[in-house]
């Protein structure tokens, strides 16, 4: 990972959301999955800093944003992180998340239209039952049991390391399965974003590949053939990455790889 040019907390809707910098030019907001913090992104954002300054954040009550007394939410957290765009003052931003981070990032790009210049999101669904049923099935388990049996784990090593109050594993665990076996459908409200938006996912993910394909669809992608000069394409982009899951799509090149003419293209 490399190493940030500068690091903050930003005061927004009562927290301190940590936030590091890395490169420079046009601004990309980047999110973890779910238990993570900016270290989960560690491999991408070397070769997204390049080209973009990446404001690399971890989500409230995971890395170094410590807790606050309310749930966690997918639309809370994406009215945190338009507080941090407006906290950096980037007026428009380009928005990245994977898995849990995905979903922040869509509710982002919902809720605050007019923050958001492209959307990329990483394995995630646009309902709840776009998982496969044992994946669904191990979110239910989360809890006490789950957080004890991946103090064994890098993600709890790297917590333990970083957290505010690394005691709050536990509660960080109860929270997660709490926001994760939530029903919800975006569909509706998907449909209707201007943002230009990347769907990228391993074509051995957690989702459900026929859910993948009605998610670009939803986009506006997959409706009808490009033609020859292109020009029946949309603004959607699809990227089905070969040999990856839903555990190491973050961990590859081959993400940043896709993303970047997706960024940088007109």
């Amino acid at each position: 990972m490399s190493k940030a040019t500068r690091t903050g907390l930003a005061p927004v809707n009562g927290l301190r959301m940590y936030y590091e910098v890395h490169g420079s030019g046009e601004p990309l907001v980047l999110m973890h999955g779910g238990l993570g913090s900016t270290e989960m992104m560690g491999a991408l954002i070397p070769a997204l800093g390049r080209t973009r300054q990446v404001v690399a954040v971890d989500l409230q009550a995971h890395g170094r944003t410590a807790d606050v007394d309310r749930p966690l939410r997918y639309e809370t957290m994406a009215d945190d992180i338009a507080g941090l765009i407006a906290h950096i003052g980037a007026g428009k931003a380009d928005v990245m998340g994977y898995s849990l981070g995905g979903g922040v990032a869509v509710r982002t790009a919902i809720q605050h239209p007019g923050l958001v210049r492209r959307l990329v999101v990483a394995s995630i669904p646009f309902r709840r039952q776009g998982w496969f049923p044992e994946v669904l099935a191990a979110m239910a388990q989360m809890g006490p049991d789950s957080a004890e049996a991946m103090k064994q784990s890098p993600l709890y090593r790297i917590y333990s390391s970083v957290a505010p109050r690394p005691g709050d594993w536990v509660l960080l665990h109860e929270k997660v399965r709490s926001l994760i076996t939530r029903e919800y459908d975006w569909s509706a409200e998907i449909a209707a974003m201007q943002a230009p938006t990347m769907l990228a996912v391993g074509d051995a993910d957690a989702i459900l590949p026929e859910h993948t394909v009605e998610f670009f669809k939803l986009l506006g992608g997959g409706k009808r053939d490009a033609g020859w000069d292109g020009s029946g394409m949309s603004s959607a982009r699809l990227a089905v990455l070969p040999g990856l899951t839903h555990y190491d799509i973050c961990s590859t090149p081959a993400l940043a790889l896709a993303v970047l003419p997706f960024l940088d293209g007109a």
